[in-house]
């Protein structure tokens, strides 16, 4: 990696989101940067999970997932909740706000914008990570709010991206 400066990668923008899924009715999420809309027609939305991660296991059970869209002003014992610990070793939804979608994934209330509901269409198989490709069926917008970036949860939050996350190296730039 020679020609690559990793703080070159600071540059994309990221937003912070609870991906969640169902499975047989065991809910669990975690926290993820890398989601973003990639048609409109069909509308589709992408995710990309680690391989080690609960979250990615289930998903790839059930077929289906969510994404719960963070605020700005989300505590860090929030974040915490479903990106510090694991869903092998707690319910990370104990005393969380949430709906249930008619397609039967968690849209979290708590601390979120909006959320939708999607169901896999796709995966691609990365070496550490699984992309997940999947059609929305149902969204909800919760109420407006500054949404928090992932430049921000850094910044601000002083947080860092745990061993699993695809940004992982870039707490050595910090």
């Amino acid at each position: 990696m020679a020609n690559i400066d990793m703080k070159a990668m600071f540059s994309l923008t990221y937003g912070m989101y609870v991906v969640s899924t169902n499975l047989d009715g065991r809910l669990n999420g975690q926290i993820a940067n890398t989601v973003m809309q990639i048609t409109s027609e069909p509308l589709c939305v992408a995710t990309c999970l680690n391989k080690a991660n609960l979250t990615t296991e289930l998903i790839s059970k059930s077929g289906v997932f969510s994404v719960s869209v963070l605020e700005r002003d989300v505590p860090m014992t929030f974040i915490g909740q479903f990106g510090f610990k694991s869903g092998r070793d707690i319910d990370k939804f104990a005393n969380v706000k949430y709906r249930m979608s008619e397609g039967g994934t968690p849209l979290v209330e708590d601390w979120c914008a909006a959320a939708f509901d999607a169901k896999v269409v796709r995966t691609v198989d990365m070496p550490s990570h699984i992309l997940f490709v999947g059609e929305v069926r149902e969204s909800v917008f919760f109420k407006e709010a500054p949404l928090l970036t992932y430049g921000e949860y850094h910044s601000i939050k002083k947080g860092k991206s745990p061993k699993t996350a695809p940004t992982f190296g870039f707490n050595a730039l910090k």
